[in-house]
């Protein structure tokens, strides 16, 4: 277990909404273009060391889930020259806010995300 900085309020340690910030900016990249997925990857790393052991599942998650859509839509963009990537771009999105909803249920139950490093779900 991470340990608590006494110079912060417990309250604050636990506080839920920045990790709300960053799954609501990953979605929103779906609409952006990824602009503010980007910002929303550099949110959950500056974050993520501070934060408590069930914040910092939401981080690793964040970020884990940045990166692979990032190279997930890159394959998809390549691919589109043959016509197949369009559907890994939909099925990419898809995924995408799959788990961001899945990862918004957890933090919003005040638990962690209990499987972080999983590429799927």
């Amino acid at each position: 277990m991470t340990d608590l900085d006494p110079a912060v309020p417990p309250a604050l340690q636990d506080d839920k909404t920045l990790p709300v910030v960053v799954y609501a900016l990953t979605l929103g990249g779906l609409i952006t273009g990824g602009v503010t997925s980007v910002i929303a990857v550099i949110l959950a790393y500056v974050s993520r060391k501070g934060a408590p052991d069930w914040l910092q599942s939401h981080y690793v998650f964040a970020i884990r889930t940045f990166w692979l859509s990032l190279l997930f839509a890159l394959a998809g963009g390549l691919l589109s020259v043959i016509g197949i990537g369009f559907v890994i771009l939909a099925a990419v999105g898809v995924w995408l806010a799959v788990r961001c909803i899945i990862g918004l249920s957890y933090l919003l139950k005040g638990q962690a995300y209990p499987t972080p490093q999983n590429w799927m779900l």
